[in-house]
């Protein structure tokens, strides 16, 4: 669990600039507006960031080039020095089957896209521990 008083630096990571801004923008709407943001175009773009900051909450789409989404998830999971940092990751052919296999390998959430804040904030207040 994490509260959004420590959340810091949040990576967003898409590779449509557009999306960026509105996750961004859907981010800031649930109350983490005060927060620095990276952006990504990709999953190795995004891990080289993870190398070079301190990130407290990745949110990511799961359809890229270069690496995916789920890629990207793998490699946050298995590293011990990311391995607590939580994971969105957004959708748009999200299925029960494959949004569960996400789940297993370390997604704290997975929501649909387009982005809708209060799908956000709902999956936001699980990570916290919020009931």
């Amino acid at each position: 669990m994490i509260s959004s008083e420590l959340v810091q630096t949040i990576l967003v990571v898409d590779d449509s600039g557009t999306a960026r801004m509105i996750i961004k923008q859907c981010l800031a709407i649930i109350g983490l507006k005060d927060k620095k943001y990276l952006e990504a175009s990709n999953g190795r773009d995004a891990v080289e960031v993870l190398k070079q900051s301190n990130i407290d909450l990745v949110v990511t789409d799961l359809n890229m080039p270069v690496m995916d989404g789920e890629a990207l998830l793998l490699e946050i999971k298995g590293a011990e020095a990311w391995r607590k940092i939580p994971v969105i990751v957004i959708t748009s052919t999200s299925n029960d089957v494959r949004e569960k296999a996400l789940r297993e390998v370390g997604a704290e959430a997975v929501i649909s896209k387009p982005v809708n804040p209060a799908v956000l904030h709902a999956a936001w207040q699980k990570i916290c521990g919020a009931k």
